[in-house]
């Protein structure tokens, strides 16, 4: 529960296992390499006191070494609130300067000025877990590098949200998550992106995509990737980065004992915002990673129609919304507003 500027209640959550058992935790109970330095990087635009919260969790986890805020366009009295927490805390750095370049340019800046050999990036209204660190340094043992490991997103009540786990965006897997085609069974390949309904693994697994909202890197491999292409403004970003690790012979990796309660839904963009920059998003990813021929002029010819598309889905979504009613959604972990497009 978010209780005011700088509290943290506990929050009574509903604990769901996956179906297969108990998570394995025999490799992630100590803590990280104290050799280790992690920056956490959070990009807020207009957050609420959530950012607070945020920012009072990443403080009291012993592992973090600094946090760097990005202040994407705050009002006021939270830039004060933030120079304030500053000036008690050295840990604590602001950049950014209240300017709105979009949460891929943010996370950019904010990388920019750190100083740690890992990066937590991670949303403005979400709680990291204590030991989550561990998890994901942990899981580092995986794979290659570039190498990108994310953790369990979930609700105020213990359930998990989408977006943490993915497959690959691809053509059929747009498909099958917002026209819903995948419910249908037409073909292996037009399928539901989001995997948050699959049984949860007992250990790290790799993965086709993990979200923005809670990705961990380490400064260099972040540095070889170039950062997130700041062509992208809100959202598909992480979708983005995660292929071209994929693609530079790196991994991505899905670290269940990892995670962090996410709030959801505290900035002030409004849908129709969100939904715009998603589909300008989507339009940049095919048509970025679009092979010549058949797929090119596919994008070409396609990605026009994204955003009607997409605020034709919002607007059936707010007439038939009874509470729990909600279409599938593939950026989704975070309302990833323009404050972390998470």
């Amino acid at each position: 529960m978010v209780s005011g500027p700088g509290r943290i209640e506990r929050t009574r959550v509903q604990r769901r296992p996956g179906p297969e058992g108990r998570l394995d935790w025999s490799d992630v109970l100590a803590r990280p390499d104290p050799s280790l330095t992690i920056s956490a990087v959070v990009v807020s635009y207009r957050t609420g006191p959530a950012l607070t919260d945020c920012l009072f969790a990443l403080a009291g986890d012993p592992d973090i070494a600094e946090i760097i805020v990005v202040d994407n366009g705050n009002p006021p009295e939270t830039v004060r609130t933030l120079e304030a927490l500053a000036a008690r805390d050295a840990r604590l750095k602001l950049t950014g300067g209240g300017v709105n370049r979009g949460f891929a340019a943010g996370v950019n800046e904010g990388v920019r000025v750190s100083s740690g050999n890992r990066v937590l990036i991670i949303n403005p209204d979400a709680i990291l877990r204590r030991g989550s660190l561990a998890a994901l340094e942990a899981a580092r043992s995986q794979g290659a590098e570039p190498m990108i490991v994310g953790g369990r997103i979930y609700g105020p009540d213990g359930v998990e949200q989408r977006g943490a786990r993915r497959h690959r965006l691809t053509w059929g897997a747009a498909a099958g998550t917002f026209l819903g085609l995948s419910r249908f069974g037409l073909h292996p390949s037009i399928r539901n992106i989001n995997r948050n309904e699959e049984p949860l693994p007992a250990g790290s697994e790799p993965m086709g995509a993990v979200s923005g909202a809670l990705m961990y890197l380490s400064r260099s491999g972040f540095d070889r990737l170039g950062g997130f292409d700041e062509g992208y403004f809100l959202h598909v970003e992480d979708l983005d980065l995660c292929r071209r690790a994929e693609m530079e012979g790196g991994s991505v990796i899905f670290a269940p004992q990892a995670g962090a309660l996410h709030y959801g839904a505290t900035s002030e963009a409004t849908s129709r915002d969100v939904e715009r920059h998603k589909a300008r998003g989507l339009a940049r990813y095919f048509r970025k990673f679009a092979r010549p021929g058949g797929e090119a002029l596919a994008a070409a010819v396609l990605t026009p129609f994204f955003e009607p598309l997409l605020q034709i889905r919002r607007s059936i979504a707010e007439i038939l919304r009874s509470g729990t009613a909600d279409p599938g959604d593939v950026g989704a972990a975070s309302d990833r507003s323009f404050s972390s497009r998470v």
